[in-house]
């Protein structure tokens, strides 16, 4: 587990909406974004809004993470973790003198670890 690079579809240019009928994959992103540090202030306010939604459809209570983690079943080390294979993967893409585009780390890294809980569209 734990790894992400730079795969990934995106939204538009004929291509399918990777997030059609998929409802967890962008919380999970934006879980990825946020434990690297990397989530957008507009994206944070976004996800704070919906929490009162987030929690009467999980069942849960709760900021916007700690539901993820409830109905995740998420540890706790988790986000460390992520963290850390960002920081591997930024030192070896910068390294090799090639660019790290956060969302697509972010995207890659759910397509390849989270596909048993978000499969593909």
């Amino acid at each position: 587990m734990l790894s992400g690079g730079s795969e990934g579809s995106r939204k538009g240019g004929g291509k399918v909406d990777r997030y059609a009928g998929r409802p967890l994959l962008r919380l999970l992103e934006w879980y990825v974004l946020d434990a690297i540090g990397m989530l957008h202030d507009d994206e944070r306010e976004r996800l704070r809004l919906m929490e009162p939604h987030l929690a009467k459809t999980f069942k849960c209570e709760g900021n916007w993470r700690e539901i993820v983690n409830q109905v995740m079943e998420f540890p706790p080390t988790l986000p460390g973790k992520i963290r850390e294979n960002w920081e591997k993967n930024l030192a070896l893409a910068h390294s090799r003198g090639q660019p790290v585009i956060p969302e697509e780390y972010a995207q890659a890294f759910v397509d390849q670890n989270f596909q048993h809980i978000v499969p593909a569209g």
